[in-house]
């Protein structure tokens, strides 16, 4: 195998694990209501020694079970957000095929996701506070955008190196015009 196909390959699976995650973050998004009976569920269940070394994270979730139970019963049209959220999710997911199918001519989408994981940060650091959300909570969603960015970054390097494999041989005559 040459090195361009394997490095082709190599983008097409760090692109597809990133892909994947991003629809997972999306599905995820639907059922919130369920999600946290069954985080509250397991915390007090199979998992409370994680319970027990984070104090703080049972009653955050109660809280959350709580404030998700409540709007679900009274206010349902507040979970549409969230449903647009998942939403959104699933459509930039869809973007990132354009890469997979063509990296180098597609590498701003890579760029692209990249400054949406920079901007996690400064989102999270003003709307947590804002939000009444803990601060140990806001250090999880920022980890969004910082474990976001390894994959593309490592995926933006291979780009130009592929670019630079696959670009063409200037020839004297192109030079000279």
């Amino acid at each position: 195998m040459s090195e361009t196909r394997a490095l082709l390959r190599r983008i097409r699976v760090w692109l597809a694990v990133f892909i994947v995650c991003l629809v997972l973050s999306g599905l995820t998004a639907f059922p919130l209501v369920t999600e946290a009976r069954l985080a509250e569920e397991a915390l007090t269940g199979w998992a409370s020694p994680v319970a027990d070394a984070f104090p703080a994270l049972p009653e955050w979730i109660e809280r959350v079970r709580l404030g998700l139970d409540t709007a679900d019963a009274r206010h349902p049209f507040l979970l549409y957000g969230t449903d647009w959220l998942a939403f959104a999710h699933l459509v930039i997911a869809v973007a990132f095929y354009g890469p997979y199918r063509d990296p180098v001519r597609n590498i701003w989408v890579i760029e692209f996701g990249m400054i949406a994981c920079a901007g996690i940060i400064p989102m999270a650091l003003i709307c947590g506070p804002i939000r009444g959300i803990p601060f140990w909570w806001t250090l999880v969603d920022m980890s969004f955008g910082v474990l976001g960015v390894i994959p593309l970054l490592v995926v933006r390097r291979m780009i130009k190196r592929l670019e630079s494999l696959t670009e063409p041989v200037l020839s004297a005559r192109t030079l000279l015009v």
